[in-house]
């Protein structure tokens, strides 16, 4: 799913608006909401198809990698954009 700007500028508004109301400080809006807005395009910007085969080649691995951990964070970003080189035109 790829978003566009005015959407992502939305989302990551309301999402500053929920951290907010949950009590949270935020120091800087302007920097809290570009972390947003990539927080957002990274996980909404993907490809399906690329996207199951990192999964499958992580959980191929020979040990455990925990989803939500740093390493599985840094293997996904690793895996993800080899996967993309592989399939473009």
């Amino acid at each position: 799913m790829r978003l566009t700007e005015s959407l992502s500028s939305h989302l990551a508004h309301l999402a500053l608006e929920a951290i907010r109301k949950s009590g949270a400080e935020v120091r800087n809006d302007r920097l809290a909401l570009a972390e947003i807005k990539k927080t957002l395009a990274r996980h909404l910007d993907q490809d399906p198809k690329i996207d199951e085969a990192v999964r499958r080649r992580i959980a191929s691995l020979q040990r455990r990698v925990v989803p939500g951990s740093s390493e599985y964070d840094v293997l996904y970003r690793q895996y993800y954009e080899q996967e993309t080189r592989k399939h473009r035109p």
